[in-house]
């Protein structure tokens, strides 16, 4: 095989896994196709082949099942042994990819292609049983709309001629029929063709032509137009969870004021690129991401982290796209172009995420490959055996062959899957949670076992000041001092020091003669005074610490304090201790987990008494002074007990064990590798967001087995009706569009953000 390339088409018209599946079906079949990946969410396909493709063909194929096909983009991939499995799961998968270490498809570009495929891939104008239009807009304009309301016109019409003209009735509902299984049967011929035979449609084809075959005309015409009001309402719910991500986009401004050479003039937000400097008013909608140069402001996060409380953010802080500017005017330097900003790569990996296919959901595309041919089976032999072997009517026992045909229908369950998954996933990207697919979403509900990393996970990520002893001047002298030795450095501790003594509004000079000595502190002379800041062991050099001081710095040290001791003019004056803090909601969050019964441990390369102290404080076992591969065996070693694992770090050191963990959660603040070196990511960092990720896993999948549950019980209830004669074709229409359309609801309350 030749080059690999990537093409991505945008096709409309899709509501529902039939449809996926049949556009599956009938594009893996073409010549160079190595892979398919198709979203009804995001209505796109992603077709991975090679350069004996013929795309127009491809393009006219997908049309002519009767769904809008455009290609948005073409991009060349490199050939590697695991080209054909890129896209994630689809209907042919028999196996769950392994995402750990591997790169995303490259969606950043959405040029559009000039190939020839772009003049062959003209709109279908034809209609079909699962025809959808526009996803914006009113339902009566799309195509299917139009349908349904022209069934449901000739039906009445039908019924008033039926009426008035007794000997004209079957005629008119022959022709009300007509107008709504010409379109339907048109497609069930195309989709058997392109290698569907057993198709929603092919089966209502079917069941409303051997309904006329037994003079069930006028039944049979309402069949099919309840068999399009439903997937008209299958269509309107499955727009929603379109809607619920494609929100995300719009809270993006259209606009930004651009500081163009000190004259800010308005400019549309996609033309932003990284180094322009834009202006932001108060109360407006920040257009890109960016680091404030000037101003400061409260931001509204909530859009984007979930965060319901406004961050206070200055010089220097990072905000991102689709954020609330508060009461401030910042001026901000671009750092993302519009088509990698935050929000849109957020979006970006929802809808990749939405293509890979979870393991259940595979399985249920493979049940029903088996499962409707045998629906089939069944319905013949209901038809023939009785009158065959029992003497049965024949027109009796075909009318409940037929019947079974349409309980039999799999859309319902078909769909009970990635409905629920889709809705979840969204649901999870508008409060800051990034999932990779639906097989993590699947198995994040499995997870036993939480590995933490320490720095900037369960912690801070910098020290702060926690204590200030003093032994010979007050504690504000202490600070005042320090900080002046400390003004201009940028190390960790110093920036402690500086950011404790401007929080309580203490001046400072800039110490004389500053210098480091290595390993052992800063000197410096303020005043008359001369001036040493540094470890005990350097003070000690100078002069001897009395018991008491010793005593009160080794209680600090026990706790995982760093202390630096301050030496005035050969005086032990006071120290400060200083400690990288557990995050606001670590404590809550690590017991949230544990009293779902889930076991929690922390890795980090920290020496082993701040890494103990930490733990202690915030009630978690650890596992100290390791190394990244460190981290990793101990992944493994977990594996091995028969625990599920998932690892949360910051998506840098910890990658090794972020890969050999089942899931791997990168915990950060919208950056590059928070977003795509793990299988899932929180944008925002909140510890409680972990237990969040697990307790939307367990929702999905309890929606999914109540959706199983659903599907296949009315189906039961409606197949012993029917064979005992309680029920007939329109109740058999119900049982399967009906279940569709509840199946479709139930898992839009996965929707529903909780906080």
């Amino acid at each position: 095989m030749g080059e690999m390339r990537q093409t991505r088409f945008d096709v409309s018209g899709m509501d529902c896994a039939s449809c996926a599946s049949k556009i599956d079906t009938a594009v893996r079949r073409l010549p160079g196709v190595a892979d398919v990946a198709v979203s009804v969410t995001t209505q796109a396909m992603t077709v991975h082949h090679d350069e004996t493709t013929d795309l127009p063909a491809l393009a006219r194929k997908v049309s002519g099942l009767g769904y809008k096909t455009v290609p948005a983009n073409r991009t060349p991939v490199k050939t590697t042994p695991q080209a054909s499995a890129c896209c994630g799961g689809h209907a042919h998968d028999d196996h769950e990819h392994e995402s750990h270490g591997q790169g995303d498809h490259d969606h950043k570009h959405h040029q559009h292609d000039q190939s020839p495929a772009n003049a062959a891939a003209a709109p279908s104008s034809g209609l079909h049983g699962h025809d959808h239009g526009p996803t914006s807009g009113p339902w009566w304009a799309s195509d299917k709309g139009r349908l349904t309301l022209l069934c449901g016109g000739a039906l009445v019409l039908a019924y008033a001629v039926g009426h008035l003209f007794p000997p004209l009735a079957s005629n008119a509902f022959l022709i009300a029929l007509l107008v709504g299984l010409v379109p339907i049967g048109r497609r069930a011929i195309m989709a058997a063709l392109a290698g569907t035979p057993f198709s929603i449609e092919m089966l209502m084809t079917i069941a409303a032509i051997g309904a006329v075959i037994i003079d069930a005309g006028e039944e049979a015409a309402a069949v099919v137009f309840l068999f399009l009001v439903g997937e008209l309402l299958e269509g309107v719910a499955a727009s929603r969870a379109r809607r619920s991500i494609q929100a995300l986009s719009d809270l993006v401004p259209k606009t930004a004021f651009l500081d163009d050479n000190g004259n800010t003039r308005e400019v549309p937000a996609e033309t932003l690129l990284p180094g322009n400097i834009i202006r932001i008013r108060p109360g407006d909608r920040i257009p890109a991401d960016g680091d404030i140069i000037s101003g400061e402001s409260a931001i509204d996060e909530a859009p984007v982290t979930g965060e319901s409380v406004p961050v206070r953010k200055t010089a220097n802080d990072p905000v991102f796209a689709g954020t609330v500017n508060g009461e401030g005017v910042l001026r901000v330097t671009v750092t993302a172009a519009a088509a990698d900003n935050t929000i849109a790569r957020v979006v970006r990996l929802v809808e990749e995420a939405q293509e890979a296919k979870a393991p259940t959901e595979r399985f249920i595309d493979r049940f029903s490959r088996y499962y409707t041919p045998g629906v089939v089976v069944v319905a013949a032999l209901v038809a023939i055996l009785p009158p065959l072997l029992a003497g049965g009517s024949w027109s009796e026992w075909v009318y409940k062959g037929l019947a079974i045909l349409l309980i039999g229908c799999p859309c319902a369950l078909v769909i009970s899957t990635p409905a629920a998954i889709a809705a979840s996933l969204s649901a999870g990207a508008r409060r800051g949670l990034l999932v990779k697919g639906g097989a993590v979403l699947e198995k994040l509900g499995t997870v036993d076992t939480v590995a933490f990393d320490k720095t900037g996970t369960l912690t801070e990520g910098r020290p702060v000041v926690t204590d200030i002893l003093a032994f010979a001047v007050a504690e504000s002298d202490i600070l005042r001092l320090s900080a002046a030795l400390d003004a201009g450095s940028s190390h960790p501790l110093a920036l402690a020091i500086l950011a404790r003594a401007e929080a309580e509004g203490i001046a400072y000079p800039a110490a004389e003669g500053a210098s480091a000595l290595g390993g052992k502190g800063v000197t410096g002379t303020v005043g008359q005074q001369k001036l040493l800041l540094g470890s005990p062991r350097a003070a000690g050099e100078i002069v001897p610490l009395s018991a008491e001081q010793s005593s009160a710095i080794q209680a600090l040290n026990d706790d995982g304090k760093t202390v630096s001791v301050l030496v005035i003019d050969g005086q032990v004056a006071g120290a400060i201790a200083m400690r990288d803090e557990p995050r606001k909601d670590a404590r809550q969050a690590l017991a949230a987990l544990k009293a779902a019964g889930i076991r929690t441990v922390m890795l980090t390369g920290d020496n082993r008494r701040v890494a103990e102290a930490v733990g202690r404080d915030l009630g978690i076992d650890v596992r100290a002074e390791l190394m990244p591969e460190d981290k990793q065996t101990i992944v493994r070693e977990l594996k091995a007990q028969g625990a599920t694992v998932a690892k949360v770090g910051d998506g840098i050191n910890d990658a090794p064990a972020l890969a050999a963990a089942d899931i791997g959660i990168a915990i950060g603040g919208g950056t590059d590798v928070a977003l795509e070196t793990a299988d899932a990511a929180i944008l925002h960092g909140r510890i409680a967001d972990v237990a969040a990720l697990i307790d939307l896993s367990k929702r999905c999948m309890a929606n999914i087995r109540q959706n199983i549950a659903v599907a296949l019980g009315l189906k039961a209830v409606f197949l012993v009706t029917t064979v005992v004669g309680i029920t007939g074709l329109w109740p058999a229409i119900l049982a399967d569009t009906g279940a569709t359309v509840l199946v479709t609801i139930n898992a839009l309350r996965l929707l529903r953000v909780r906080a």
